[in-house]
């Protein structure tokens, strides 16, 4: 899945949002190719192998998922996706163990194997530049809100938690 753009697809924020991005979408048919295979491990490794291959592949998505909310943050933003990139590595370890153990084929390893090292490139260009990311007007808004030289909010110039001033 290399090539293209990942800023055209990240931008999109009107319709679909995450699901929109390449590597969500990569992200989530890699997870979804894992539980079709792991389908047919052995029943001794339903609480070990099979549930953490599952966890760690369906995580990678989620993180990606949750931090294209943050994404008006960027620290946060790339936090998230640095969570994501650590789980598309273990569920490489999980893979290698599946092939290990004989319950992969050298060849479905290899696809799944170079699925998550694509999903690990692809967010690692979107954590090297997360303002690429951030919504339209995000940083201007955020800095229009911040207080200006030495001001800093006062308590009663807040509402109060039911409402109005205090």
């Amino acid at each position: 899945m290399r090539g293209g753009s990942l800023m055209g697809e990240a931008r999109n924020t009107s319709r679909g949002g995450f699901r929109e991005l390449r590597v969500y979408k990569l992200a989530f048919a890699t997870a979804m190719e894992i539980f079709r295979g792991s389908q047919s491990f052995p029943k001794e490794e339903r609480y070990s192998l099979t549930s953490q291959i599952r966890r760690s592949s369906r995580s990678v998505a989620a993180n990606i998922a949750e931090g294209y909310r943050k994404r008006q943050y960027p620290a946060m933003f790339s936090s998230k996706l640095a969570d994501a990139d650590a789980e598309a590595t273990e569920t490489g370890v999980w893979l290698d163990f599946a092939r290990e153990c004989g319950y992969l084929t050298p060849e479905v390893h290899q696809q799944l194997g170079a699925a998550c090292e694509e999903i690990g490139r692809m967010l690692h260009v979107m954590i090297t530049d997360p303002e690429k990311f951030a919504p339209r007007g995000a940083a201007k808004s955020l800095h229009d809100n911040a207080p200006k030289g030495n001001e800093s909010p006062s308590l009663s110039s807040r509402p109060s938690a039911v409402g109005g001033r205090q």
